[in-house]
């Protein structure tokens, strides 16, 4: 209900600009005659909706004249209706703010239609690839439609959860998108262009799309951390060249003693002062590769925190380069003289994760304790950088436990292959991601699919890997054969005499009495659905009734879903949200003590809803009673 409001809310109509009508009142003859900048005041005060603007230009000529199209009147009205969007225009342009007000409008109309579409298409499976393709054929500014996807997503805390669900994955592949394209557009620049920074931000934004993340606002932190190490660096030679650069400019310092205390400013401001570090404790973090996070948090692993003093430094004019050594990414500083032939031992080697210690090919060595070749002290452009920095992702991708949609390893498949659209050990991987998943198209019975289309790129590329395309292939059409024979949706229904064992109900929050965690249950079955291998491996025949009870899909709150029995089940007497990421897929609304199901949930336990009701009544209203006792 809450989502039909908010559709009917949204479907306010600004009327066509109406013929002059001739005023007829003694108090519009009296308004008219006030000076144009007054009224214009007085329109913008706040009270008048866009639909009462509409009405008032059409009752004379002069009113007409003082809510024209592209003056302040209907600029205000469009600011106070989104006021974030306002920082997409200049304030030079011409802009006609009645056109983009009705735009903004429809799209706003267009994105809740779809969101509202897609709960029904989609509650039964992940999004297919092609789930996505009304979105791309929408017409207007891609902004105005994102901007009403972040409005859902602002909602009232408790409510629309399943529009709240859908906007995001919309808003997360919309971003994703655009985001992408940068990243191919910038590895196509030219090879002396090296932005190391930029590339990094790239895959920060990719990985966390609904994150207000921008190269400018990075940049400013590191400027910020520049201007401190100036400060730092005046006191230690008042008339360093590098205290005369200006903002953007690409200017570089040959004398080594000079760069030498740059990097004795830098080492004080970031570690000691501002108190960087390499993470240690935490190092299998993905937040560690986030360049903003890095800035956050103040910490990073080898490669985050070399980007960092890589920028920093070069911004000072010191020409650090970044070095992709084995198992601790490096910068190297050169030594040699200028035009002279240089080997290894010409550099000395900065670990930024180690608080810019300086070390010698030795040392380095020792540091990773093995001998390596020479061509491993090499540098390494843009592209190899961020690929190392999607790998360790990759890696981080592939240990998921918790999270079951893998959305970290989908990510970071996604960007490598963006950078090496041919690596077949990779593709073959993703097209197994997608079988997992079951993310499938959403019309499944076509042949042309998502991971036949990868499977046939593979084969191309490799023929020997017949033997894992073939599997695959077999089971994608398989997984087609079986959604042909589907037949409508399974209803249970608790009247039913082989649901009578069943205690729980779709939306209450439980708590597990083995492992303590809270949860929500979204399913149930009247006996142990699984297979002889999963019922064996979870020792289900340990337990007092086996299998032969009634067990429920739950959501926990640590972000997995489990299948948990009946007997390990119990009311939790302080119910509480469960920050679960498909909560969402399955129910509209908290309510303090439960979570009532969306519609399609309903659809299949119809008869859940009323015993929810009951015992939310009999558990918490008994509890409220005996403590006011």
């Amino acid at each position: 209900m809450a989502a039909a409001a908010a559709v009917d809310s949204a479907m306010e109509v600004v009327p066509a600009q109406a013929e002059e009508a001739a005023p007829e009142t003694t108090g519009l003859s009296c308004l008219v005659q006030l000076p144009g900048e007054v009224l214009e005041y007085i329109l913008c005060s706040g009270s008048l909706t866009a639909l009462d603007i509409g009405r008032v230009s059409s009752t004379c000529r002069r009113l007409r004249e003082v809510c024209q199209s592209s003056g302040k009147v209907w600029k205000e009205q469009f600011r106070v209706r989104w006021p974030s969007l306002m920082k997409h225009y200049s304030p030079t342009d011409y802009v006609n703010w009645l056109e983009e007000y009705k735009v903004r409008q429809k799209a706003g109309l267009e994105a809740r239609k779809i969101v509202a579409s897609f709960s029904k298409r989609f509650f039964s499976e992940h999004v297919p690839c092609n789930g996505f393709s009304d979105i791309e054929n929408l017409e207007g500014p891609e902004i105005f439609f994102e901007d009403e996807l972040v409005c859902i997503l602002n909602m009232e805390g408790r409510k629309a959860l399943t529009w709240k669900y859908y906007a995001k994955k919309i808003l997360y592949y919309l971003r994703q998108q655009k985001i992408l394209n940068n990243l191919k557009a910038f590895l196509q620049q030219p090879g002396d262009y090296e932005s190391y920074l930029e590339g990094a931000v790239y895959i920060d934004q990719y990985c966390n799309p609904l994150s207000d993340i921008s190269l400018k606002d990075i940049q400013a932190q590191i400027d910020s951390i520049v201007e401190l190490v100036c400060k730092t660096l005046r006191s230690i030679n008042s008339r360093h060249p590098s205290l005369a650069f200006k903002a953007g400019e690409c200017s570089m310092i040959m004398e080594v003693e000079l760069q030498s205390q740059v990097l004795d400013a830098m080492n004080y401001v970031l570690y000691d002062q501002l108190k960087f570090k390499g993470n240690r404790m935490d190092y299998y973090n993905a937040l560690n590769l986030y360049m903003h996070q890095v800035l956050i948090r103040r910490t990073g692993i080898p490669i985050s925190m070399s980007l960092l003093y890589l920028t920093i430094a070069r911004q000072l004019g010191v020409p650090l380069e970044p070095v992709n050594f084995p198992s601790h990414f490096l910068l190297r500083w050169c030594q040699g003289a200028e035009g002279a032939t240089l080997d290894i031992f010409d550099y000395i080697y900065i670990d930024a994760f180690g608080k810019g210690k300086q070390l010698t090919v030795k040392e380095c060595e020792y540091l990773i304790g093995q001998h390596v070749t020479a061509a491993l002290y090499g540098v390494v452009n843009v592209k190899k950088v961020l690929q190392r920095m999607v790998g360790n992702l990759l890696s981080l991708g592939k240990r998921e436990g918790i999270d079951q949609s893998y959305q970290l390893l989908r990510d970071s498949l996604d960007l490598y292959l963006a950078m090496y659209p041919d690596q077949v050990q990779l593709l073959l991987l993703q097209a197994r991601l997608y079988f997992h998943l079951g993310i499938w198209p959403e019309k499944s019975f076509c042949l042309v699919l998502k991971v036949l289309d990868i499977l046939q790129h593979i084969q191309t590329l490799d023929p020997g890997q017949h033997g894992a395309v073939g599997y695959l292939v077999q089971h994608t059409l398989e997984h087609i054969e079986r959604k042909k024979e589907e037949v409508g949706v399974e209803v249970k229904l608790r009247s039913e005499e082989k649901h009578r064992d069943v205690c729980y109900s779709i939306g209450l929050i439980m708590k597990h009495k083995r492992y303590g965690y809270n949860c929500v249950i979204y399913g149930w079955d009247p006996t142990c659905m699984m297979g002889h291998e999963w019922i064996r491996n979870m020792n289900v025949h340990s337990l007092p009734h086996g299998h032969h009870q009634p067990f429920y899909n739950v959501l926990v709150e640590d972000g997995s879903c489990r299948y948990a029995a009946q007997e390990n089940l119990e009311y939790n007497v302080e119910p509480q949200e469960i920050s679960h990421p498909d909560v969402g897929r399955y129910f509209s609304e908290f309510t303090g003590t439960h979570y009532i199901p969306n519609a399609e949930l309903e659809l299949r336990y119809p008869e859940d809803l009323e015993f929810v009701y009951e015992t939310v009544q009999n558990i918490y209203s008994a509890k409220k009673e005996s403590g006011a006792e």
